[in-house]
């Protein structure tokens, strides 16, 4: 299994994992609708990660921006759900990081094509 099939395996669990980790705010005082709102969002990109699409992987990038925010803001602000702010800002990370490190794996085989029909 390559590193970028590995990584696209990676992404999809990470991408569960963040998932559940924005349900598990339900322990600490959020109101279960608003954590079922904040998957929601999620749901639009992962189709394109189970199929390995490479655009798909450039702007789901995006989608971390929110999560990382959000847990870095309760992380520092809110103390009794530090817990669980630092888990998600931990897999909202490595989510964002397995989407970066298959990205380049993606765009190489399609980069090498475009090569061989401009040196012919």
């Amino acid at each position: 299994m390559s590193v970028e099939n590995k990584a696209r395996v990676l992404t999809v669990w990470l991408w569960a994992a963040v998932a559940l980790s924005l349900l598990s705010w339900i322990a600490v005082g959020y109101p279960w609708p608003i954590c079922v709102l904040a998957v929601a969002p999620l749901l639009a990109p992962l189709q394109g990660l189970v199929r390995g699409r490479r655009y798909t992987y450039a702007w789901a990038t995006l989608f971390t921006i929110p999560y990382l925010i959000f847990a870095l803001t309760e992380l520092l602000v809110n103390p009794a759900a530090r817990w669980v702010a630092s888990f998600s800002l931990l897999l909202v990370f490595g989510w964002f990081c397995t989407m970066m490190i298959g990205l380049p794996g993606m765009c190489a085989p399609m980069w090498r094509a475009t090569m061989r029909a401009r040196r012919s």
